[in-house]
């Protein structure tokens, strides 16, 4: 359950006309301090930014669902169900309590390194990285998409 001045923070970012990602980055923040404060740990960086945007979309940032091309189905099926439960279009499941108590004692058991200044460091290096790519294959892809002119 994220705290009510994250969400607070969320809102306000919405209100003033900044986009999903970076009210969503209120929740994924939060995340990582519940990771340094030493509440649960988290397997890479990814997985902690993967739970802040999941709570994000559970409580009411219009953020999308990946594409194709960025995560499995999997990710994507529960990103969207996500998204319908934060814009009150599909009511949320009463939390398994078994399973609840299994995936905290599995964090918990998780490395507090995924926080650290390095790790983020890291992950922000090659998430820059792939972007680039993509943003020099784009070009090319539009051309062969595209239909010629007669």
């Amino acid at each position: 359950m994220p705290d009510k001045a994250t969400v607070g923070r969320a809102k306000k970012d919405l209100r003033e006309g900044k986009s999903p990602s970076t009210a969503a980055g209120e929740f994924v923040r939060e995340e990582l301090e519940h990771i340094r404060e030493g509440q649960h740990g988290a397997r890479s960086p990814k997985q902690a930014i993967a739970i802040g945007l999941s709570k994000a979309r559970r409580a009411g940032v219009p953020l999308k669902a990946p594409t194709k091309e960025q995560a499995p189905e999997r990710t994507r099926r529960a990103a969207k169900q996500d998204l319908e439960v934060g814009q009150q279009e599909r009511k949320p499941r009463a939390p398994s309590k078994k399973r609840s108590k299994a995936t905290l004692g599995a964090l918990k058991r998780e490395g507090r390194q995924a926080a650290s200044k390095q790790a983020l460091s890291a992950q922000a290096k090659t998430a820059a990285r792939k972007r680039k790519a993509a943003s020099k294959q784009a070009p090319s892809a539009k051309a062969k998409t595209a239909t010629p002119k007669r």
